[in-house]
């Protein structure tokens, strides 16, 4: 029923990625996001299809299909320590600086909302730096799905 739907809110979405290197399964969340942006259709590739007789009508077949996660904020640090937030950091100084068949690492999204983790196989381009007099650092990193996305149920 269209009269019950709500729209939800931006800041109800949570982002997090695998420490690959803890000795147990751990997700460090990822603080200070200000926005994000899922490209559903990133890196899509398709071929054209078109006959004699598709009448002069484009067709096409998706070959390939992608997926983005951009992800923006404030450069976070604990107040004590001066030390970046953990997820920003392993992004940052862990994944970012991996090649190869090592550039991969996990990583989970979903609404404060949902009882299923998105969870993707993904690299990530680390993003620009940058901010003036008075403003805030800010923070960014685009996450590339690697596959297909999986879920898991939301625990704990």
């Amino acid at each position: 029923m269209a009269g019950n739907s709500r729209p939800i809110d931006a800041r109800g979405w949570i982002f997090q990625v695998e420490d690959v290197d803890a000795p147990e399964e751990t997700w460090l969340p990822i603080a200070g996001l200000t926005t994000f942006t899922h490209n559903p259709g990133e890196n899509e590739e398709t071929a054209e299809t078109v006959a004699f007789d598709s009448e002069g009508a484009f067709e096409q077949d998706v070959m390939q299909r992608g997926a983005t996660l951009g992800l923006e904020g404030q450069f976070r640090v604990d107040k004590t320590t001066k030390a970046q937030d953990p997820g920003q950091a392993y992004i940052d100084t862990k994944w970012a600086n991996r090649l190869g068949i090592e550039s991969r690492n996990m990583v989970r999204w979903r609404h404060e909302s949902q009882t299923q983790w998105v969870m993707w196989e993904a690299t990530v381009t680390p993003g620009e730096q940058g901010g003036g007099t008075n403003e805030k650092t800010s923070w960014s990193a685009t996450i590339t799905r690697c596959g297909w996305a999986t879920a898991a149920a939301v625990t704990g």
